[in-house]
């Protein structure tokens, strides 16, 4: 899939899932105190070139994001720089309370080695059948494209779709004769 397929799936009838992240169970491990999260994952934040996310203690960062309802997640897009961006990067669904001491216990429902392209902000399309009821998404970012000690995050973003779920409500009781 080229970027501008990529880019058309995106716009066709895709949304990007920030409105439905539930922000107060949000957690990212090893973040730099002065360069957290939110900067690359908050609206308006993720848009200045200027904010980052950046690891602290080494290059790697594990970032929990859950959802208010469940999602279908078709890509992501994590943009960084060519030197200190991210490089591998591995996707868990509905895996909640994960450590760096237990990241390798559990297969990824995907992996992603970022391109330059992928730096600059071209989607990650993942393999859409593994995303189809989630509830959380765990992103470990393992190591970086030059494996400096600090990765650096300028934008991360989702797309997907709400799962349509059946209003009971709106069911009429079937009437006994």
């Amino acid at each position: 899939m080229s970027a501008a397929e990529s880019a058309a799936a995106i716009q066709r009838n895709l949304v990007d899932l920030l409105d439905f992240i539930d922000w107060s169970g949000v957690e990212c491990l090893n973040q730099s105190s002065s360069h957290s999260l939110s900067n690359a994952l908050k609206q308006g934040y993720r848009e200045d070139e200027g904010l980052n996310l950046e690891s602290d203690a080494d290059e790697q960062l594990l970032i929990y994001i859950p959802f208010t309802q469940v999602i279908k997640l078709h890509s992501i897009v994590i943009k960084g720089s060519e030197e200190d961006g991210p490089k591998t990067v591995k996707l868990f669904t509905n895996k909640e309370h994960m450590g760096f001491s237990n990241v390798s216990d559990f297969p990824p429902s995907d992996t992603a080695v970022l391109s330059p392209d992928n730096l600059k902000g071209k989607p990650v399309v993942l393999k859409y059948v593994k995303f189809q009821n989630v509830r959380s998404l765990t992103i470990f970012i393992e190591d970086n494209q030059s494996c400096s000690e600090i990765t650096k995050v300028q934008k991360i973003a989702l797309y997907g779709s709400t799962v349509e779920t059946t209003d009971m409500k709106g069911l009429k009781k079937i009437e006994e004769h």
